[in-house]
């Protein structure tokens, strides 16, 4: 890939909106990782899990944002949920890990439905690798060198409702607003992490005993930023396999599988195209792998 696309899209990077207010990752596979953002899905499933993915935005072009995740959950008596996880995101000159503790509790709502409320505590690592700003144009402020090491604490909170075709989930992970870069006219600066809210809702219709059909959308909200809205179709065919196509509105579009590799173990795949030319043209999509062990 030439020197020059690398230009473009830190460019792109720095001063589109949608873009820069994006400081946490999507995931294709977000119904079946939620303790990612919501604390309170820890333990819902009422097994102990394990869970890892791998995803790779605008695939070929040096540099672009990857991500990997790993999450375990597991209950505690009746009524306890407890999980962690650790995500690695690099972004450009941006990297950043994040290491989270959950707690959730159950409260019974009905027969077949249960409300469940969380907890996170988190430590987030952030570094900028602010030399390379000079080499796009971009000048930066000299406090800048502050923001390399060190770990930030967080805290984070969620709820979410399980009954027995519809859940709902609403979580803000991170609500303390830790440094970050952040890039105004041209120069870039000491900013700060934008609050982050996460809304999720799916149901699923039976259309007999070997189909099910499984719409569910997630919605995040970041301060001061456009919302973003994932819109998902799911087909399950007698819980050996799934497949299904996602809409990101004026962002992208893809389609994932899931299989059923044993009763334990679940392995996924997706692709997501992104709707802006310029990145559609140069780069070979977003790909993201996804592993869930159950115990």
């Amino acid at each position: 890939m030439k020197i020059n696309k690398l230009y473009i899209y830190l460019f792109m990077f720095f001063l589109t909106g949608n873009i820069m207010a994006q400081q946490d990752p999507n995931y294709s596979f977000y119904r079946y990782s939620m303790n990612l953002v919501n604390p309170a899905y820890a333990g819902a499933s009422n097994s102990t899990e394990f869970a890892a993915s791998i995803r790779s935005q605008w695939s070929g072009v040096a540099g672009a944002p990857e991500t990997q995740s790993f999450l375990a959950s597991t209950n505690i008596g009746s009524k306890v949920g407890l999980g962690v996880s650790i995500i690695n995101d690099k972004t450009f000159i941006e990297t950043q890990t994040s290491v989270a503790i959950d707690f959730s509790y159950l409260v019974k709502w009905s027969e077949n439905a249960n409300i469940y409320f969380g907890l996170k505590a988190s430590g987030n690592s952030y570094n900028a690798n602010t030399d390379g700003l000079t080499t796009f144009g971009i000048g930066s402020d000299p406090s800048l060198m502050d923001l390399n090491g060190g770990v930030n604490p967080n805290i984070g909170a969620g709820v979410y409702f399980q009954g027995k075709k519809l859940s709902l989930s609403f979580s803000m992970p991170k609500l303390l607003k830790a440094d970050r870069l952040e890039q105004q006219g041209g120069t870039a600066s000491v900013g700060k992490n934008k609050l982050h809210m996460y809304f999720m809702g799916a149901y699923d219709f039976e259309i007999n005993e070997r189909l099910v059909l499984k719409p569910s959308s997630m919605i995040r909200h970041v301060e001061s930023s456009p919302l973003s809205v994932d819109l998902t179709l799911a087909l399950n065919y007698n819980s050996i396999f799934e497949f299904g196509t996602a809409y990101r509105i004026d962002e992208s579009f893809g389609g994932f599988a899931l299989f059923n590799i044993s009763h334990n173990l679940r392995v996924g795949y997706a692709y997501e195209a992104s709707l802006d030319s310029a990145i559609m043209n140069d780069a070979n999509g977003t790909h993201e792998i996804f592993l869930k062990v159950h115990l």
